[in-house]
């Protein structure tokens, strides 16, 4: 299928083949018949996409923040490394479409195959043949009516039109100001209307000023004195009882006009991208009320609503996004909003870089409403070859290792391929829920293949090795099926989320003789942490180690918070270093036990203690915290044991003390290790040469049993003996 995307690069507009994408319980598979072109959001982001890298840490400082904070951390390389692939990277275009249902997800029963709706959401509803929308961001046309499908691509701006309307409170008879008279404006004048309210608009461009006056406003203006004038006038001298702002500039003239033509006690709602530098004398001297729209209505930016499907009871959250973009959607079929007369442009999608040449203003061409349109028999492909491999022939297998890799987030782009790259790996195809990040992969590392489902990958008789980094909860169930394919197996930490997973993975992996499984504790594979282990190699006690581990602060709305998807930090992150300390210390666990403190929430238990128990005697404490400063370091491990000291700071620095020893041994390296590439080649290299394995499954399932056992020791609250 073809879909329209920028490259953070240089900004440019492309329209690329992906593979159609896959439908997770309570998702919608549509085939889109138009899309809307935002041209306030949308230009601001390819504006933004079209600057230098200079321009772009202006534009973001808080990512020059970020960027400086992982410096500190991690090093140069590290930091620039992340930073170029992100820039390596595509930005998804478009938030508002309408078309056909072609699937349906588990979990939705109100909507069937052949259904007319209009789709929203950022990252779901794009320029794209075909889109995967979550339920509670589609509403049905009314009727099923074909002709109301390209009006029904406006329905994300138009829900937006309509929220700012319902935060003004806006009532029959009243006066409203309105500052804008673009797409946003146009909808909100119609809804307005349809409410019985009066209009006065303003916007600097005469031509919509016009149209304004053709849709039926009562009075508009290009000139900000007229319309002040307008507003008194129609109010005897009060002015405006709500004014709604629908401009997009970084300018503050807008909220300072607001502020002038709206009435003592009154209202000014900012709807549009506007400077909200408060004029203080203005709106204390009135005791006007300034509200902040937040796009479409109550649900948006929560997950549990938008992509997990929990709406708001009805009762008690009348008007939520979804309902909002269902009551535009039936304006529009009753004819009380007519979108037709804004449009000015359709193109299709194969010309959709014309159309972002047009609202960045290259052309002095006038234009409002913008539409992408569809051809509507785009083949539901799930599997694509990339152009520069088609008709190729495979390579001969000789001692190739093919890889096929399962995600393609940041991570693996960022540190797992490009380790697996330098070892030499033959990458033969990548598969992930969003096709256009899958083929930036694939293009990037030359995978000759790709796909938007992981069974296309693990099924691929080209690849011997699938390499999973997806989100946690789908680690399980697709090591398994990696397994039973007759694949070798490397998966991203966690292994898995419960013990019912682990013993599904063991089921696996006994009856698939031959077949090497290996997780990504990469730390125990790192150069100084060899050299740690050495040094205390000599001991015939037991050791006392300590990692502390400095992890910073994650929201609790982060998707590694969700118990049923991230398994949280415990399980997510805890089993680095659980297995570190195992795998220093060089025996089991016998016992394990977690504290958690208590802080009401704001964690999400995310600073813990972990104490293990080893059957020789040793002793390991994990202190995990979440409420420090970064400043400190990340990771610092203590090591002691028959008069040797070992302490091993952010992979880093070294200091080995001996006994018999006055001075210390130091090791100082230039950037942090933590051993990803060795894991990754080491791996590549036993498969390659069929030797047996030096990456210790038994120890990694028994590190995975740890951590499963410190997460019930949390809940439980008591000590947890680890039998296996």
């Amino acid at each position: 299928m073809k879909q329209v995307v920028q490259r953070w690069k240089d900004g440019a507009i492309q329209v690329v083949d992906v593979p159609a994408p896959i439908v997770e319980p309570g998702f919608v598979l549509v085939r889109a018949a138009a899309s809307a072109v935002s041209a306030g959001t949308e230009r601001a982001a390819i504006e933004f996409g079209r600057q230098n890298l200079l321009g772009k840490a202006r534009a973001k400082p808080h990512l020059v923040r970020q960027v400086l904070e992982k410096v500190a951390r991690d090093g140069v390389v590290a930091a620039t490394q992340t930073v170029f692939s992100r820039l390596d990277g595509v930005n998804i275009l478009g938030y508002s479409c309408a078309g056909s249902v072609v699937e349906v997800g588990a979990q939705v029963t109100d909507i069937a195959p052949g259904d007319l709706v209009a789709c929203a959401g950022a990252g779901h509803a794009s320029h794209s043949e075909y889109v995967t929308v979550p339920r509670n961001l589609i509403a049905k046309i009314p009727s099923g009516d074909p002709a109301l499908v390209e009006d029904a691509a406006f329905s994300t701006l138009g829900s937006i039109a309509l929220h700012g309307v319902r935060l003004g409170d806006a009532r029959l008879g009243e006066v409203v100001a309105l500052i804008g008279l673009g797409l946003l404006g146009h909808l909100t004048l119609q809804i307005l209307k349809a409410a019985g309210c009066s209009v006065v608009g303003l916007d600097v461009d005469p031509r919509r000023v016009e149209l304004a006056r053709r849709c039926g406003i009562d009075a508009a203006c290009s000139d900000p004195s007229a319309f002040v004038a307008a507003c008194l006038q129609r109010t005897a001298g009060r002015g405006a009882d709500v004014t709604l702002v629908t401009a997009a500039t970084p300018a503050n003239e807008p909220i300072e006009l607001a502020g002038e033509v709206t009435r003592e006690k009154g209202k000014v709602v900012a709807v549009g991208d506007v400077g909200l530098a408060v004029p203080r004398r203005t709106f204390y001297g009135k005791e006007i009320e300034l509200v902040v729209s937040r796009s479409y209505g109550p649900g948006r930016y929560d997950q549990e609503y938008e992509e997990r499907g929990h709406d708001y009871p009805y009762g008690y959250v009348r008007w939520t996004e979804q309902r909002n973009m269902q009551a535009f959607v039936d304006l529009l079929a009753r004819r009380v909003v007519q979108v037709q007369p804004l449009i000015t442009h359709r193109f299709a999608i194969d010309e959709a870089a014309a159309a972002y040449e047009l609202i960045a203003g290259k052309s002095s061409e006038p234009y409002l409403g913008v539409v992408i349109r569809y051809r509507g028999d785009a083949p539901l492909t799930r599997r694509i070859e990339m152009p520069s491999f088609r008709g190729v022939a495979p390579a001969p297998r000789g001692g190739r290792i093919g890889i096929g890799v399962v995600g393609a987030g940041g991570f693996l782009n960022g540190v797992l391929l490009p380790a697996f790259q330098k070892a030499s790996a033959d990458f033969v195809a990548v598969a992930n829920r969003s096709g256009v990040t899958a083929r930036a992969a694939a293009r990037r590392f030359g995978f000759r293949t790709v796909a938007s489902d992981a069974g296309e990958v693990i099924a691929d008789p080209e690849v011997d090795l699938v390499v999973i980094g997806t989100p946690h909860h789908m680690h399980a169930e697709q090591t398994a099926a990696a397994l039973s394919a007759g694949k070798h197996v490397f998966v991203e930490k966690p292994l898995c989320l419960t013990q019912a997973e682990l013993a599904l993975i063991v089921k696996a992996l006994d009856a698939s003789p031959g077949r090497r499984l290996v997780v990504g504790f990469n730390r125990r594979y790192a150069p100084l942490a060899l050299k740690a282990a050495a040094a205390l190699r000599s001991r015939t006690e037991p050791l006392v180690v300590h990692y502390r581990v400095n992890a910073g602060y994650v929201a609790p709305d982060h998707w590694i918070q969700d118990a049923a998807i991230g398994g949280g930090r415990l399980l997510g992150e805890g089993c680095h270093f659980l297995d570190f300390m195992i795998w220093l210390v060089g025996a089991r666990v016998k016992e394990v036990m977690t504290w958690t403190m208590d802080d009401a929430g704001r964690y999400r238990g995310d600073n813990f203690v972990v104490q293990l128990g080893f059957v020789d005697g040793s002793i390991g404490t994990l202190t995990y915290a979440a409420n420090g400063a970064r400043q400190s370091g990340k990771e610092r491990v203590e090591a002691y044991g028959q008069g040797h000291s070992v302490v091993l700071d952010d992979f880093k620095r070294l200091e080995i003390a001996r006994p018999g020893r006055l001075r210390s041994e130091k090791v100082r390296t230039w950037r942090a290790d933590k051993g990803h590439a060795a894991e990754c080649r080491l791996l590549v290299e036993t498969l390659r040469s069929g030797a047996p394995s030096e990456l210790p499954t038994a120890e990694m399932l028994h590190s995975t049993l740890v951590t499963l056992m410190a997460h019930e020791s949390l809940r439980r609250r008591e000590p947890i003996p680890i039998v296996e």
